[in-house]
C-alpha cells in the first residue's frame, strides 16, 4: 500500500527534523514507514518565478522544497495577509509570499533549508539541564566504563518501554539512570516501589520489565517514587518511556535500536 499524500509530505517536513535528533533517524513516522518510502525522483530546479507574480513566487518557493515529489495544483491568497494558500493533491498546506517558510501538518518549515522551525523551538523549551537532575531518585546501572549518561523515566507496565530497555542494556559505555514513573496503571507505583526495595535495584528493574518478574517485597521501604512522581509533572512528562540525553534534549517514545547508540553519542556533550 503506497502512503497516503499526507504521510509523505509529513516525511517531507519533518526530514530536518529527524537529522537534527540524529542524520536519517525518523522521528514523527514509524521507521518502517520512512525506510519504504519510495525515493524522490531527480528534478530539475524549478524555473525563476516571473517578476511581479507573487503566486508564482509562491509556486516556485515550495516546487523547489518538493524537489518534484509532487505536484503543485493550485496556489491562491488565504484569508490572513501575507498567507498564500497551496494545494497539493487534496492536501492545503501555507506558505509565506516569498515562498520562503511554510505551515506543513501544524509544523513551521524553513522551504529552503527544510528546517523544522516548529520541533526546533520544541525542543528549546522542553530541554532540561541534565545536571540539575536529582540523580539520587533514579536506579543507575552502568554498561562499560559508562562515560555516556542517560536519563530515562519508564513505567513497569509500559510495553513500549521494555522495548527501548532491551535497547538500552544492549548499548556500550553508557550509565542509565531509570526515574521509575508510575502513570499507567492502579499498581504501577507498587511495581516501582518494589523494584526499588530489592536488594539490587537494576536487576530488579530489568527483571520486571524484561521478564515480567515482580520482585519479591512488599515495597514499603523508604522509596522515591512520589517523588519521582511530582518530578514527572514538573518536567511535564505525559508519556513513557521519555529520555534524556546530557545536552539536555529530551527524546518522547521509542527510537530504532540500530539509532539508539548514535543518538545517545551524538548527544552526549553536557549542556
Amino acid at each position: 500500500m503506497h502512503p497516503t499524500l499526507s504521510t509523505r509530505l509529513r516525511r517531507v517536513a519533518m526530514a530536518a527534523f529527524a537529522a537534527a535528533i540524529v542524520a536519517g533517524a525518523p522521528t514523527l513516522v514509524s521507521a518502517q514507514g520512512a525506510a519504504s518510502a519510495p525515493a524522490a525522483p531527480a528534478a530539475a530546479a524549478p524555473a525563476p518565478a516571473p517578476a511581479g507574480d507573487p503566486a508564482a513566487v509562491v509556486r516556485t518557493g515550495v516546487e523547489a522544497w518538493l524537489q518534484g515529489r509532487f505536484k503543485v495544483d493550485a496556489v491562491r491568497r488565504s484569508p490572513v495577509a501575507g498567507i498564500w494558500e497551496v494545494q497539493i493533491g487534496t492536501d492545503l498546506i501555507y506558505v509565506d509570499e516569498k515562498g520562503q517558510h511554510g505551515f506543513v501538518e501544524g509544523q513551521l518549515i524553513d522551504l529552503k533549508s527544510n528546517k523544522n522551525l516548529t520541533q526546533e523551538r520544541v525542543e528549546e523549551i522542553t530541554a532540561v539541564n541534565f545536571k540539575d537532575l536529582p540523580l539520587a531518585y533514579a536506579i543507575k546501572q552502568v554498561n562499560g566504563k559508562g562515560t555516556r549518561q542517560v536519563a530515562v523515566f519508564e513505567d513497569p507496565n509500559c510495553g513500549h518501554c521494555r522495548t527501548l530497555r532491551r535497547d538500552l542494556l544492549a548499548v556500550p559505555d553508557v550509565t542509565i539512570y531509570t526515574f521509575t514513573l508510575p502513570i499507567l496503571a492502579a499498581d504501577s507505583k507498587t511495581k516501582a516501589a518494589q523494584a526499588w526495595c530489592a536488594s539490587d535495584r537494576a536487576k530488579a528493574w530489568n527483571d520486571l520489565m524484561l521478564q515480567g518478574k515482580v520482585p519479591e517485597n512488599k515495597g514499603t521501604c523508604d522509596n522515591p517514587v512520589e517523588k519521582v512522581a511530582e518530578l514527572g509533572r514538573k518536567l511535564k512528562i505525559t508519556g513513557t518511556p521519555t529520555l534524556f540525553f546530557m545536552n539536555g534534549k529530551r527524546l518522547p517514545g521509542g527510537v530504532p535500536a540500530a539509532r539508539l547508540n548514535k543518538m545517545i553519542d551524538e548527544n552526549s556533550k553536557a549542556s
